[in-house]
């Protein structure tokens, strides 16, 4: 028994010992991963800054289209109404001349 309580204690040391030097070592590893994640971020927001100012021109002339393309649009609806109105006119006119 008296070895059990000699021996026990040196081995727990021991293994206490052991997980902190392998929390230590995990902890640079973790360290030196998150400076690489951070030096990899930085190099994508500084290619997305690049890159940027062609999105909001993309975006700019996207709008334009989109703008002018409406307008087309409208225009042709328009004239398409008023043919349409037109021929309703003149269809009805003349169903009022035949009943007088």
């Amino acid at each position: 028994m008296d070895f059990l309580s000699t021996f026990l204690p040196i081995v727990i040391y021991f293994l206490l010992i052991i997980l902190i030097v392998v929390g230590i070592v995990l902890g640079v590893k973790i360290i030196i991963t998150i400076d690489k994640v951070e030096k990899t971020v930085n190099m994508v927001n500084e290619k997305v800054e690049k890159v940027s100012p062609l999105f909001d021109t993309l975006g700019a002339i996207s709008d334009k289209v989109s703008n002018i393309i409406a307008t087309v649009i409208n225009t042709v609806e328009s004239l398409i109404m008023k043919l349409f109105l037109r021929n309703k006119n003149n269809n009805e006119e003349m169903e009022s001349e035949e009943d007088e």
